[in-house]
């Protein structure tokens, strides 16, 4: 079933209706071609969902009446923050697709030393703003009850300043050794807890992103023996939280 996000003020409860407007409005009509009375799922961003039929159809606006609402249980009870280092090509747009599945609350794109690109600010912003587009299509397809934000993109200095205030830090390195204490780290998070992940782009992180990341308490810890992708070592810590989180 079809699921869309809507503001709080699009929900008039009493009246048992719901209004879609924007954007929304085409895709419903155009792309899903929906009639009245088909059924769908509307997500308030935070904790109520609501099943809903479309009751009206018009030109600017799809009218839905609530059937029932309820609290459901689908997001995890840490907030996962993941910082990434810009990958070549298009593989943001997969791993911020993939992210959104596994949970995490927010993507941080982060400009670190061995970064093949570099984006200026107009170049930027249109490419978080696609990558903002593709986090609200998995939230929608994954079930989640808020759209993970996609960040501006961030220095690794600011990043490891922005990190501060989290309560778990972590940074997956290759030349970093102990499985057990990894698991030991891991095993040690707590629900309610802030998680942050730092990823290097291709190439890894450079010795002094490293220390300077020690020097802000992140802790470095191992994936394995196996040299993994950028694309897919965000991808692999976060499955091993999602499993070890989710209640």
């Amino acid at each position: 079933m079809q699921r869309f996000f809507v503001e709080p003020s699009q929900i008039d409860e009493g009246a048992h209706q719901i209004h879609i407007t924007g954007s929304d409005v085409k895709h419903i009509v155009n792309v899903l071609r929906m009639k009245t009375g088909e059924e769908l799922w509307i997500s308030d961003g935070d904790k109520k969902e609501y099943h809903c039929t479309i009751e009206a159809i018009g030109a600017e606006e799809v009218c839905l009446h609530i059937l029932y609402s309820q609290e459901p249980d689908y997001e995890l009870p840490n907030k996962i923050y993941l910082f990434q280092g810009l990958p070549k090509a298009d593989k943001m747009e997969l791993i911020i697709q993939k992210a959104v599945e596994l949970g995490a609350c927010q993507v941080i794109p982060v400009e670190t030393k061995r970064c093949v690109v570099r984006l200026d600010g107009k170049k930027a912003a249109k490419k978080v703003e696609r990558w903002q587009q593709i986090a609200e299509s998995a939230a929608k397809q994954s079930k989640r009850m808020l759209i993970p934000s996609v960040h501006p993109v961030m220095t690794f200095k600011d990043a490891l300043a922005w990190a501060k205030e989290l309560d778990i830090r972590l940074i997956p390195y290759e030349l970093a050794q102990g499985m057990a204490e990894t698991k030991a780290l891991l095993s040690e998070i707590r629900p309610g807890q802030s998680i942050g992940i730092f990823i290097g782009p291709e190439g890894g992180f450079e010795e002094k992103e490293i220390e300077a990341a020690i020097d802000a308490e992140v802790s470095p810890i191992t994936l394995g023996k196996r040299i993994l992708r950028t694309e897919t070592a965000g991808l692999a810590i976060l499955s091993v939280l999602m499993f070890q989180l989710e209640q």
